[in-house]
């Protein structure tokens, strides 16, 4: 990541500054826990927040975008917590499913299905009792996200969240919703979610993001561990409010033979940046991971991934649509590094865009980094407007021009839904496209 010595610091600089000086001594960890996050703000302090400056941000201006940060959420009573859950709505609603609950950062055990999972041969704890118990290991993320800014100021702030561990050989006999909920004040939340699949174990996650209002910053780490041999989707649904800033980093390690589906469709947010971090450990994984953006009245929504082939044999797909509308920006930016023992590493990366009117905005930049010579890579993107021939085709059948636009739109992100390949999660998702699409003027 590129460095600048820092010239001034800015409001949200001071009032994070001011944070963790209040909080660290009341934040969940032993001393190794503590020099992690001395080091991470040691790092912040230097650097500031992320801005244009730095290649990695230069499409999402975190320094710009935050003009202040309100104070760390409080943990409410259960009361309180399950009259924000029940105003939140659900995305799963007519799915049968295990729920689990993380309210302004912190996770509710008594709103969740702890012990439903628990017959499954599922773990569940509140990241806090974990980090208490098990420390710095806990945090131990791929070298490929370690520099990064955002992974850097969870480090510091991170008090809440939950690890979920699957044991070895276990099959799930239903999916795992984990539902992140912020209230209906401003606060700043910076929860981690820690998900372990054993051995040939098998899951469909669910992860939500709903809620929230203007001023709201969230910044969310979930990593996961697929274990030798592990078949493993994680679904995440991010519709939070107009006015939030919200900040998901995902961190994916894979061990051999394993395979994990990552997919994430952002629709929510004023302020969006979805990044992801992927490293085979193990020789014959393979990774599917899947995009689908739509924004528009102004809203800016970043899609950002990096693959690390740093072992033989291994597979991976990144499939990216997004849809921009109406003075809104949406920012793709996919690298695949195959090192240099990686041979028989097989990486495709495609990312289109469709853009709905004049003033919409889409900036691409997918990169290839090939340090080995027996290798299958590629990379493609493409951006334009509706097909107008398709559009009077429709139209001279008698098709309304609105509907006949939605037909289109469906059909370009088609290929991304139908490539997630489980039903509950292609409902789901193809409900919130239809009604993004149906709210269009």
């Amino acid at each position: 990541m590129n460095m600048e010595p820092r010239t001034l610091e800015t409001k949200a600089e001071a009032a994070l500054a001011e944070a963790y000086e209040t909080m660290r001594d009341a934040l969940p960890g032993g001393a190794g826990v503590a020099r992690l996050r001395t080091e991470a703000f040691d790092a912040f302090r230097a650097t500031g927040l992320p801005h244009r400056r730095v290649e990695e941000w230069k499409y999402s201006d975190l320094r710009a975008r935050l003009k202040d940060v309100p104070a760390f959420a409080a943990r409410r009573s259960e009361a309180d917590a399950k009259a924000v859950l029940a105003s939140a709505g659900e995305a799963y609603a007519s799915v049968d499913r295990f729920r689990l609950v993380i309210v302004d950062g912190h996770f509710y055990p008594e709103l969740s299905d702890v012990a439903g999972l628990a017959g499954e041969g599922v773990t569940v704890r509140p990241f806090a009792e974990a980090l208490a118990a098990d420390g710095e290991a806990l945090l131990d993320l791929p070298v490929v996200a370690l520099a990064d800014a955002a992974v850097g100021l969870n480090a510091i702030f991170c008090a809440d969240g939950l690890d979920l561990a699957i044991a070895d050989n276990t099959k799930l006999t239903k999916p795992v919703e984990i539902v992140h909920v912020s209230g209906a004040e401003a606060a700043s939340t910076a929860e981690r979610v820690l998900i372990r699949a054993g051995a040939k174990s098998e899951a469909v996650i669910l992860q939500t993001f709903v809620g929230g209002v203007e001023g709201t910053f969230s910044n969310t780490l979930t990593d996961i561990r697929a274990g030798k041999g592990a078949g493993l989707t994680v679904a995440r649904l991010q519709a939070e409010a107009a006015g939030t800033t919200h900040i998901a980093t995902a961190t994916l390690t894979l061990a051999e033979e394993a395979h994990a589906k990552l997919i994430c469709a952002g629709i929510g947010s004023g302020f969006a940046r979805h990044q992801s971090f992927v490293a085979f450990d193990g020789e014959n994984a393979r990774a599917d991971l899947l995009g689908i953006t739509m924004v528009r009245d102004r809203q800016h929504v970043d899609q950002t991934l990096v693959v690390d082939h740093a072992v033989p044999h291994c597979e991976s797909r990144e499939i990216f649509k997004t849809v921009v509308d109406d003075g809104a920006k949406g920012v793709f930016q996919g690298k695949i590094i195959v090192r240099p023992h990686a041979q028989k590493t097989d990486g495709q990366m495609m990312t289109q865009s469709l853009l709905l009117s004049e003033n919409a905005d889409m900036s691409l930049k997918p990169e290839l980094e090939i340090f080995a010579d027996d290798v299958q890579c590629a990379h493609g993107a493409t951006s334009g407007q509706i097909d107008e021939d398709l559009l009077f085709y429709l139209r001279a059948r008698g098709i309304p021009e609105k509907e006949a636009r939605t037909l289109l739109v469906l059909a370009f992100l088609s290929e991304a839904v139908e490539e997630i390949n489980d039903e509950i999660v292609i409902e789901a998702f193809e409900g919130r496209i239809k009604d993004w699409l149906s709210t269009e003027e």
